[in-house]
């Protein structure tokens, strides 16, 4: 008999990712747990990947799993691993993980979850986007309205930047249908685009200039430490804008349009959608 999903565990389900899933997930008419270290609603339950005690609450009565792994390290796997051995003997679905495209299975960072998953789970899937247009509504925004800078260490490299609204459609696909092949899949939007160009784009849209303004590797990593990123952390971050530099971004796949069944957004698409929030005022 085919696995029914009606309840899903939506780990980091108030991010970027995870609560556009618990949204889609809820417009199929599937219960969308959200696991946090706070819980403030009916549908969110306590959960910490340090606090095995956690594990087991949260996984009970659930048929599928979606992963964000912490963010705080560069080696996530001996962290998470109690929570995957507990999860693959109590979930009947599919383990969903969101790693990057930039990893490999048995890479850093989220890739020895990827290596782990592929080996030991009867259901999983590993999406591997490229990196988000959101960024440039978070992290990237203060820069932009307060300084005119879009900062990064690219060059002239190319990235095919995704809408996170297109990342949870596939992960709600993977989650709902047991059908869904068993591997990774790298997502994309429709463009590979600079640095460069997306500031001229972002220009055009709030009306004042905001240009790409270059770092080095270093440089970078240094930004990344004021905002508390441990340095370690921050030189490997930056080294993934290196990367970009040496075109390992530079292509675009079909997966978005294959498992939902249609196009991804567009770079213009979401400077649209997000008009409202480039249209902040200066402080």
């Amino acid at each position: 008999m085919p696995v029914v999903i009606d309840r899903v565990l939506v780990t980091g389900g108030t991010g970027k990712t995870g609560q556009l899933v618990a949204r889609q997930l809820s417009l199929r008419g599937i219960e969308a747990r959200i696991a946090t270290r706070n819980p403030s609603s009916a549908d969110q339950i306590r959960f910490d990947w340090t606090d095995p005690a956690t594990h087991g609450p949260a996984l009970e009565g659930i048929g599928a799993v979606y992963m964000v792994a912490p963010t705080d390290r560069t080696e996530q796997l001996p962290v998470i691993r109690p929570f995957l051995e507990q999860a693959v003997l109590q979930v009947p679905g599919r383990l969903v993980l969101l790693s990057a495209s930039s990893l490999e299975a048995g890479g850093p960072m989220m890739g020895g979850i990827h290596a782990w998953l592929a080996a030991n789970a009867p259901l999983w899937t590993v999406l591997r986007p490229s990196w988000f247009m959101q960024n440039f509504t978070t992290q990237h925004l203060p820069s932009m309205l307060h300084e005119g800078c879009l900062y990064s260490a690219t060059a002239d490299g190319r990235v095919p930047f995704i809408d996170a609204a297109d990342i949870a459609a596939v992960a709600v696909e993977a989650l709902a249908d047991p059908a869904l092949a068993s591997r990774d899949y790298v997502l994309t939007g429709p463009e590979a685009l600079t640095y460069h160009e997306v500031a001229q784009a972002i220009s055009a849209r709030i009306g004042r200039p905001v240009r790409h303004c270059r770092l080095s590797v270093c440089e970078l990593a240094s930004r990344y430490a004021t905002f508390g990123v441990p340095e370690a952390y921050a030189l490997t971050l930056a080294r993934m804008d290196e990367a970009i530099a040496h075109g390992a971004e530079d292509r675009t796949t079909d997966e978005v349009q294959r498992i939902t069944g249609r196009p991804p957004h567009s770079f213009a698409d979401f400077l649209e959608d997000q008009r409202a929030v480039f249209a902040s005022p200066l402080a």
